[in-house]
């Protein structure tokens, strides 16, 4: 009979498993988040019709939790732990990786996140209560890649991340109405026509805060105005009404 305890891997460190934790949540998120976006399309800020937002964040939501949850199901590894080197085992047989049934379930426990997080930070047993309940442990892959591959991913995961919030916001902002009526004041503004010798287009991602409730709407923007002399920088404070476009109220260079 083999002996479950010869072939056992050695257990990951607690370490490893803190940061597989923290860069598995990040990128399952910034995945749910980044298609959020996507099906909302980059004029979502002049939806009047919050219904419609929220019947589409749940379409895209429900089936992103399940791509969170089941984030272990090829060979008990996320991209978190194949870049830490780990990976999920069946505590009984540790040469098998558990069924996604029970890998689901063990992740369902992250529902309570920091729970989970403070568990594994103390456990003198380096486990989650989703490993103390589904019976699995986390331990080395003796397969991993070498270093460079998963220092690449791990940096390709941020710049991608980095990359497309500048996008898509800056998108965002520049489809928005309040964004439209701010350009739409700059280029009557005579001062800053003089200023900067003409204006010849504005900057890649504008700055501030766009809120709309129950129709009421206040916009904070910062933007940058390139000219043919000089570069300045505008802020635009605008509010709507409900059913009513946007005004400027105030308007300053920074």
């Amino acid at each position: 009979m083999t002996n479950n305890a010869e072939n056992k891997p050695p257990l990951s460190s607690r370490k490893r498993r803190i940061a597989a934790f923290m860069i598995d949540h990040f990128a399952m998120s910034f995945l749910i988040v980044s298609i959020t976006f996507l099906a909302l399309g980059s004029d979502f800020l002049n939806e009047p019709d919050f219904s419609t937002i929220t019947a589409t964040m749940l379409v895209v939501l429900l089936p992103g939790f399940v791509v969170y949850f089941g984030k272990d199901a090829i060979k008990g590894i996320s991209i978190g732990k194949w870049i830490m080197g780990i990976m999920i085992r069946d505590e009984a047989n540790p040469e098998n990786v558990p069924s996604f049934g029970k890998l689901l379930f063990r992740n369902l426990f992250l529902i309570i996140w920091p729970v989970e997080f403070i568990v594994l930070a103390v456990s003198t047993d380096k486990k989650r209560l989703g490993d103390k309940v589904a019976k699995t442990i986390v331990v080395q892959n003796p397969n991993k890649p070498s270093k460079t591959p998963r220092i690449i991913a791990l940096i390709g995961i941020g710049i991608v991340f980095i990359t497309f919030m500048v996008l898509f916001i800056g998108s965002a902002m520049k489809n928005s109405d309040a964004y439209k009526v701010a350009v739409e004041n700059i280029e009557q503004n005579q001062k800053i026509l003089d200023e900067t010798g003409g204006i010849t287009g504005y900057g890649m991602m504008p700055t501030g805060s766009i809120n709309i409730n129950n129709g009421y709407g206040e916009a904070q923007l910062e933007i940058k105005v390139l000219g043919k002399d000089n570069d300045v920088s505008v802020g635009a404070y605008l509010t709507k009404q409900p059913k009513g476009e946007w005004k400027l109220i105030k308007m300053s260079k920074e």
